[in-house]
């Protein structure tokens, strides 16, 4: 993160330039998200690969504007065209980088606390059991 001076007489703003590469769409989540919070190294990576999945399902959405829905396959079948396939998988990936950066959905202050993983750490089990 750099910082810079606004003006003459003000402290300095923590400004995070735009990554290089992204398109419009991406460009304007990297903004909003960079410019409400202060974020880590690690969570401006995920942020960067969430602008970049939401370019990609921009470029997907162009392709399917106006296209039929299903394609042949190589056997002469009918099924669901790449693009829209790929188009549900992309948003999937995006839903999760989006909340694995834990933004607030509005009603709160801050942002959400850490959560722990998914399944929580287990102890070591006994590997002696009593015998009735």
């Amino acid at each position: 993160m750099t910082h810079l001076d606004i003006a003459a007489g003000q402290s300095a703003v923590a400004v995070t330039p735009v990554p290089r590469g992204l398109g419009e769409s991406g460009a304007r989540l990297w903004e909003s998200v960079a410019d409400e919070f202060d974020l880590e190294m690690h969570e401006q990576l995920v942020l960067l690969q969430a602008c970049r999945t939401v370019d990609v399902l921009d470029r997907l959405a162009r392709r399917a504007d106006g296209a039929e829905l299903t394609v042949l396959n190589a056997k002469g079948e009918q099924v669901t065209a790449p693009w829209i396939t790929e188009h549900r998988q992309q948003s999937l990936v995006l839903a999760r980088l989006l909340a694995s950066l834990r933004m607030p959905s509005g009603d709160e202050d801050g942002r959400p606390q850490r959560r722990g993983a998914a399944r929580g750490s287990y102890g070591v089990r006994s590997a002696i059991r009593s015998v009735s």
